[in-house]
């Protein structure tokens, strides 16, 4: 019977639209626009009392240290600018990648630079054409240097396509970006081994400059000497 039911046809009722005489006041809202607006004034509603019962259950001695660093000004949260000496790449490889592959990607770029700098300085060399002439005594030889001197019309080497000049100038740009990347490579493998070996028990301090004995821009530590048993 319920098949039956759903076979006949029925009137398709209608929300009324908005009387003429107050059409004025804009468009009258449906049910369904209802629906939406309380569902986000219900979740609101939810939100707010969850808040107030923190709140009114949160402990008086609770402090952590965020709440001395950190600012408000203007009713907008500041937190407190940390100096990071890090990119945004160094930190995501630094979290997700281990020095392994960071070693692994230096010998890769080692490579990689190699490869083209080889390229590039086989372009850049001027390798003359050599040919050997034979002679059988010094007049023939006199003879053949006097002919190799008259016609040596050596190939110019300005003469050069433009594509061939583009293609050069993008290989130079790319070996100074690989050489730059590589350098950040090594300083990030650098700083990882020494943040290794400070996780390493033993007493340690860093040296003043003065100590040092060759001065340099990272920081240098040292360990007090262990008796091995």
């Amino acid at each position: 019977m319920s098949s039956l039911r759903n076979a006949i046809p029925r009137r398709a009722h209608k929300e009324r639209a908005q009387p003429e005489a107050r059409k004025k006041f804009g468009i009258l809202e449906k049910h369904k626009d209802y629906v939406v607006r309380a569902t986000a004034y219900h979740r609101k509603e939810k939100i707010i009392a969850k808040l107030r019962e923190k709140a009114a259950f949160r402990n008086p001695d609770e402090f952590y240290f965020k709440m001395i660093n950190n600012r408000t000004v203007g009713g907008v949260h500041r937190p407190k600018p940390e100096d990071n000496k890090y990119t945004e790449e160094e930190l995501l490889l630094l979290k997700n990648k281990d020095m392994g592959y960071i070693f692994q990607s230096i010998q890769s770029e080692k490579k990689k630079i190699e490869k083209l700098s080889s390229t590039l300085h086989e372009l850049d060399t001027k390798r003359p054409n050599k040919h050997v002439y034979f002679a059988e005594d010094r007049e023939e030889a006199k003879e053949i240097r006097s002919r190799i001197g008259e016609s040596s019309n050596m190939p110019s080497f300005d003469n050069i396509p433009s594509r061939i000049k583009k293609k050069t100038a993008s290989s130079y740009r790319e070996l100074d970006e690989r050489k730059q990347r590589l350098q950040k490579l090594e300083k990030l493998y650098g700083d990882m081994a020494l943040q290794k070996e400070l996780k390493k028990p033993g007493h340690k301090r860093k040296l003043r400059e003065d100590e040092t004995v060759n001065p340099t821009s990272q920081p240098v530590y040292k360990w007090r000497a262990q008796r091995k048993r």
